[in-house]
């Protein structure tokens, strides 16, 4: 690819940045968080390797998440290759916390409970905050498909998980219920 005297090729590391997020939070509401950040660190390396012959004018937030899509397909795959451990459990690390998926424990949870479809749905629409039409190209699925994805994932969510304030009315809950929206 040449560029044209007139065009600005935007720095990867500005890429990284604003887009780096989002992406993480696709990865760990699809994956558990060690190979959610295993698929993050493989999305970038990927793009960066990429990222000169990308078009100008490409959504680079949709190119990203197809990238990690991938990333998180190949290690979907690559764990069903490998032996399950059936030893003692270690402790979980101490200050681990995942600053993508803050906030609602419980609903994180449920997100990962959902079918892989439904799940994947749902994070490209209300975490990476794709249009349909992008979520179906990614996923290899038509626009409507996508859709009616999403919408089922959210319904089972809305049957399956409540809000951590119990103390309020379900209309004084934000979020889904009151909005319309799972976007935060």
């Amino acid at each position: 690819m040449t560029v044209q005297p007139s065009e600005q090729v935007v720095p990867f590391e500005q890429v990284v940045e604003e887009h780096g997020l989002v992406v993480l939070r696709v990865c760990r509401a699809i994956l558990d968080p060690v190979d959610a950040d295993d698929a993050w660190s493989e999305t970038f390396l990927a793009a960066l390797e990429a990222y000169p012959r990308l078009g100008p004018g490409s959504n680079v937030r949709a190119w990203l998440v197809t990238i990690a899509h991938r990333k998180a397909i190949d290690r979907h795959r690559s764990a069903a290759r490998n032996p399950v451990p059936t030893a003692t459990v270690p402790e979980p690390g101490v200050g681990h916390e995942e600053p993508a998926l803050a906030g609602d424990d419980a609903l994180w949870e449920a997100v990962r409970t959902l079918p892989p479809k439904q799940r994947a749905a749902v994070a490209y629409r209300y975490v990476a905050d794709l249009p349909y039409r992008e979520i179906g190209a990614l996923m290899g699925i038509s626009e409507t498909a996508a859709r009616r994805n999403a919408a089922d994932g959210v319904a089972a969510l809305r049957t399956t998980w409540r809000p951590s304030d119990e103390g309020q009315e379900a209309s004084d809950q934000p979020g889904p219920a009151r909005s319309g929206s799972w976007r935060r």
